[in-house]
């Protein structure tokens, strides 16, 4: 069994390929209702919803895509801007979503998230920014930007996981509690690491959506209600930047106890009815039509 298997064994999804915007995309998809799409962050992949996936896959039909680049999904031959990877998001809408989505984005994947939103109002039905990046500069504390720069430069089991100590409120708690997943989860992860392709993708992907702040003129053109969900502890984007955000634009902030920039891998309980109290609306209108 591949360490893609291993990670997905038992969630309640469909793994299959889609072709969006040139790029040949893995995209997870289960459940039924509205719909909702989830954007992992950098270095990530699809899996790493898998301990949000199957409770909310019992009212809403989830849409999980690998980004460009990442785990199973390819980088394409020629430039992966901004214009390209807000294409893919528009085309994975309309091959998976019969209405608009409430798309829920991490770190990088919130990022694109407010990009699209801005740019497609009438496309997104709701909108949750989880550890976003986007808001602030991205200028993480010296203790998390010197493990992360280590692990870029040379990826290996060491690296890694003086990284993710970082990620995580209490690491050594969290593989004991994960289990055997914890290995699979720790492989693939260092395995995109070590590709060829990995620095190309950061390099892309953060230059366009991840280390500046987006413009206010961006974010005053999105419509759709928006909200945020944050680890108390991180690191990387700190709670202030989402309180400042929260105070100047109205949305609601749900602060997430035992966890820094990952809650939904974290603390999936609590991140999860966070994001559940932001979703009842969309139900609810399902219900009358």
């Amino acid at each position: 069994m591949s360490t893609r298997d291993r990670l997905l064994a038992g969630l309640p999804v469909n793994d299959s390929r889609l072709e969006l915007a040139g790029i040949s995309t893995a995209v997870l998809e289960g459940g039924a209702g509205p719909p909702v799409v989830l954007l992992h962050g950098p270095g990530e992949f699809s899996a790493v919803w898998g301990r949000a996936i199957p409770e909310l896959a019992t009212s809403h039909r989830m849409i999980v895509p690998d980004l460009p680049g990442h785990g199973a999904s390819g980088l394409p031959d020629g430039r992966l801007d901004v214009e390209r990877v807000l294409d893919w998001l528009s085309e994975l809408i309309d091959k998976t979503c019969d209405r608009p989505p409430t798309i829920a984005g991490h770190l990088l994947g919130g990022a694109i998230a407010i990009r699209f939103a801005a740019k497609c109002p009438d496309r997104v039905r709701s909108l949750v920014l989880v550890d976003s990046f986007g808001l602030s500069w991205n200028l993480p504390k010296l203790r998390f930007a010197v493990p992360l720069a280590a692990y870029i430069v040379r990826p290996t089991e060491q690296t890694r996981d003086r990284f993710l100590d970082k990620c995580f409120v209490d690491f050594d708690g969290l593989r004991e509690e994960v289990g055997d997943q914890w290995d699979a989860f720790g492989a693939q992860a260092l395995e995109w690491a070590k590709s060829k392709t990995s620095k190309a993708t950061l390099r892309s992907l953060m230059s366009g959506f991840g280390l500046r702040p987006i413009p206010a003129a961006y974010l005053a053109q999105i419509t759709a209600p928006t909200s945020l969900i944050w680890g108390r502890h991180d690191l990387q984007t700190p709670l202030r930047v989402a309180e400042a955000a929260s105070a100047r634009y109205g949305w609601p902030l749900h602060v997430i106890d035992g966890a820094r920039d990952d809650p939904f891998f974290e603390q999936p309980m609590a991140a999860l009815r966070a994001l559940l109290a932001e979703l009842p609306a969309d139900a609810e209108q399902e219900a009358e039509q």
